[in-house]
């Protein structure tokens, strides 16, 4: 198997302190923590970062917002690519700053809008391309564009209706890490139950579920590390020795028994081929 060279870096999504629900008033924000691990990755405050706001429904303002707390953190070479349709994708501008950037970074809002309008692009080619064979190329990203990471997407769903056969909605996503599922906000809008059908749906997969201003560094398509001040739900379905998924008619409650999950948090590692947990001991410092 080639060996991926590149990083990734999946983000649980932090609101802003807006108290509205409207994402006008809730701009994705990540804490400086978790930004500074993404610069730190992509190489410093000199490397060049791209900044995609498509999956939102202000990408202007979510621009911004990114080019603030970038700069604020030092860096100089900061651009934003608004993209809003395929044509978008498709453009000289948009193709020259994806081959030039060393980190690009995704933000929050509705991911299938990342794969609609990027995924199959002359940039979603580069951008694979580039993560498999560039060491130090660092894509990252916050809530829809972490879940946009995976291939098959969790798009959407009931949180409430947990483990309800038809709770959570699936779609295709970028492909950069097929092995994973990724949902984020994890413990705040109680996703449990949507990532958990996800998993039933696709048991021989793994699912992440990044709490806000939580993130995961992958490294090489396998080792990940746990960066910020919240916690990572592992789910491994490889384990279930019952699941009902299949026969079960949309609306029904599910049955799994023996799924395997972890609790992780800030410097634990998780390895992807193996499923094994390596976990800090309790008096090692916060990264």
């Amino acid at each position: 198997m080639h060996e991926i060279k590149g990083t990734l870096i999946p983000i649980g999504g932090n609101e802003d302190k807006g108290i509205e629900a409207d994402e006008m008033y809730t701009l994705e924000f990540i804490e400086e923590g978790i930004l500074y691990h993404v610069v730190k990755e992509a190489g410093g405050i000199d490397s060049n970062i791209v900044v995609i706001p498509t999956a939102s429904s202000i990408p202007v303002e979510v621009g911004e917002n990114y080019l603030t707390a970038f700069s604020t953190l030092g860096c100089k070479n900061v651009d934003v690519l608004d993209i809003r349709s395929k044509e978008d994708s498709e453009t000289e501008q948009a193709i020259s700053l994806i081959k030039n950037a060393n980190c690009v970074m995704f933000s929050g809002g509705d991911q299938s809008k990342i794969t609609d309008k990027i995924g199959g692009t002359s940039i979603h080619t580069i951008l694979v391309e580039r993560y498999k064979n560039e060491e130090g190329f660092v894509i990252a990203g916050t809530s829809a564009g972490a879940m946009a990471m995976a291939n098959e997407m969790i798009a959407g769903g009931s949180a409430s209706e947990s483990f309800i056969k038809g709770a959570v909605n699936m779609y295709k996503g970028l492909g950069l890490i097929p092995e994973l599922m990724i949902d984020t906000h994890f413990i705040r809008r109680g996703r449990f139950g949507r990532q958990s059908e996800a998993v039933a749906k696709f048991p021989n997969l793994i699912g992440f579920g990044l709490a806000e201003d939580t993130g995961m560094i992958i490294k090489n398509g396998n080792e990940c590390t746990v960066i910020g001040s919240g916690m990572v739900i592992v789910f491994d379905g490889n384990t279930l020795t019952h699941n009902n998924e299949k026969i079960l008619q949309e609306g029904t409650p599910m049955t799994m028994a023996n799924l395997t999950v972890h609790v992780l948090s800030n410097g634990d590692k998780y390895d992807i081929r193996n499923r094994k947990v390596d976990v800090l001991p309790i008096e090692a410092p916060f990264i």
